[in-house]
């Protein structure tokens, strides 16, 4: 009981560690690159599928390839056979080892003797007995193939067909499918353990990434990279135990299969509908894997550079846009990279020539780069965009006579959102000369009008003073950088005398800074009794006599 235990707790800490995760990304690899013959010997249940066929042009054009010959989905010898008859004469000869299997295996005490005939020795009899059955005859095909002459082509048949019916024999007997059968079993058991523990690893993992996505997106850019860099490493973890999960039972099942001379034929058939598939699933799973530690590295990078230029990034929100499109622009591009990468790599294992698909590719991309020469400027112009920081997600600029809140970037466009809430999309090559209201600080820039009766002196000593109280005011003095700046006064108008004030503020602050202060100065004016003016014009009236003089008479 205790050593249970003691394995059980084993298996579990095996698969809390994180390398686990390197150890199926191996496992995954060296499927797809070795040969399934060296796999067929580390695991004995599983079927021989070395891809032995050799391509050979005959003299009719025809294509020779070399099979195997099965008996209970294990190979017992190859032979070599055009192309398009092949599978005729491997179905006759499995039909006729079927045939003997099951007259050798029918009695305990049967006598087997297999015989080579004819001229040459190339045809081989099998004696079960009394019965006499031809099984097959060694072809010029075979011998050319294997360089070999037809009387060592046929001893070695005979010699592989003598160990397979022998030991398809001994795998019909009872006591060895008892012991297939308690095999099975103890199978199933390990796989259920193993996908007990790994659900219960990915139940831990779906709670710690839940943690960090209820991360507030009003933290430090610092925090809030660390937290993107964990929930991307603990989803490929998570993504891996759930692969592992399904690969415990589809492995189990294929092993079991392979235990039983009845079923090893459906092992061999499921594994070699799938292995195409399976291959390219592979490549599909390490091309994820790579996306996901991409994005994560992309994090960790992005953090350690911030690091260098800033203690507290509470202090820089222009920086904190500036990392958030870098990200994304940046995942972007890897994300493109490596699909492309990874859809190349499947074709490749799955035995599709890329040569051609490259050179193909290339000439492609020659013509569509001559084609598409906007589409070019456009990442250019937006590469600069990004490197030179003109702007970024979250800041709000002007771009002709198009402006708004900068919602998306990449190589090719800029998507606005203008104050009536329209998607506004330019291309980054018509961004030529652009204005950016919130690049690191803004300016509240406001023209207060004074009506010219008002005492000017008394005026600005009021807005000066309600400008000092909302700087000291807690609520306003963390997006007030420095003391409001009282320029005095500023024009002349119909409406009166224009003062004009700047508060510096904290990006995107500079409406609601104005806003307020309006609504302050407002108050103040009207507690001390000075109203605001009111737009009036002076209109003169001329009265012109005979003689040319007149009298002029102004009527406000």
């Amino acid at each position: 009981m205790k050593n249970k235990q003691k394995s059980a707790n084993f298996l579990k800490q095996l698969i809390s560690q994180k390398w686990i995760n390197i150890i199926f990304i191996f496992l995954a690899t060296y499927s797809t690159a070795v040969p399934v013959k060296a796999q067929s010997q580390i695991i004995p249940f599983l079927p021989d599928l070395s891809d032995k066929n050799s391509w050979l042009l005959n003299k009719s054009g025809d294509i020779n390839i070399t099979a195997c010959v099965r008996l209970d989905g294990r190979c017992l010898f190859n032979i070599t056979y055009p192309k398009t008859k092949v599978n005729e004469r491997i179905e006759i000869i499995e039909r006729r080892l079927k045939r003997i299997s099951e007259l050798y295996s029918s009695q305990e005490n049967s006598k087997l003797i297999i015989e080579q005939r004819g001229r040459n020795n190339q045809k081989i009899y099998v004696i079960i007995d009394d019965q006499t059955i031809q099984l097959m005859t060694v072809g010029n095909l075979d011998i050319e193939n294997e360089g070999i002459d037809a009387d060592t082509k046929a001893s070695l048949i005979v010699e592989q067909l003598e160990q397979g019916l022998k030991q398809a024999k001994q795998e019909r007997k009872l006591e060895y499918l008892m012991i297939q059968g308690l095999i099975s079993l103890g199978i199933l058991g390990g796989s259920l353990v193993i996908n007990t523990l790994i659900r219960h690893q990915i139940n831990q993992l779906k709670f710690s990434q839940e943690k960090v996505a209820e991360a507030r997106s009003d933290q430090p850019i610092s925090t809030l990279l660390t937290h993107r860099q964990q929930w991307n490493i603990k989803e490929v973890q998570h993504r891996l135990l759930q692969l592992a999960q399904i690969g415990t039972w589809l492995g189990g099942s294929l092993l079991i299969l392979g235990l039983f001379p009845y079923t090893r034929i459906a092992q061999f058939w499921l594994i070699t509908l799938f292995k195409i598939p399976a291959r390219f699933g592979i490549v599909g799973v390490g091309t994820y894997v790579i996306i996901r530690l991409s994005y994560a590295l992309i994090a960790k990078v992005t953090s350690a550079l911030m690091m260098r230029e800033l203690i507290d990034f509470r202090e820089n929100q222009r920086l904190e846009l500036r990392v958030t499109t870098i990200s994304l622009v940046a995942r972007s591009i890897i994300t493109v990279i490596w699909t492309g990468a990874g859809i190349i790599i499947g074709l490749s294992v799955i035995g599709i020539n890329i040569t051609p698909l490259l050179t193909g590719l290339g000439i492609l991309g020659v013509g569509v780069s001559l084609a598409s020469q906007n589409l070019i400027r456009d990442g250019i112009n937006g590469f600069f965009i990004i490197l030179e920081d003109q702007y970024a997600v979250g800041d709000v600029i002007q771009v002709g006579s198009f402006g708004g809140l900068v919602e998306n970037i990449n190589l090719r466009i800029t998507q606005l959102r203008d104050p009536e809430g329209r998607l506004i999309t330019i291309p980054n090559s018509e961004v030529k000369i652009v204005a950016n209201l919130s690049s690191k600080w803004s300016r509240a820039d406001l023209n207060i009008p004074i009506s010219y009766n008002t005492d000017i002196d008394q005026a600005l000593h009021i807005i000066k003073n309600v400008a000092e109280t909302m700087r000291q005011d807690r609520i306003w003095r963390s997006d007030i950088l420095e003391n409001p700046e009282i320029l005095g006064v500023d024009n002349f108008e119909e409406r009166g005398l224009i003062v004009r004030v700047w508060i510096k503020t904290k990006p995107l602050k500079q409406w609601d800074v104005s806003r307020e202060f309006r609504r302050r100065l407002k108050v103040e004016f009207d507690r001390q009794g000075l109203p605001l003016p009111i737009p009036q014009q002076k209109v003169w009236f001329t009265d012109d006599k005979i003689n040319g003089k007149g009298q002029e008479q102004p009527i406000n």
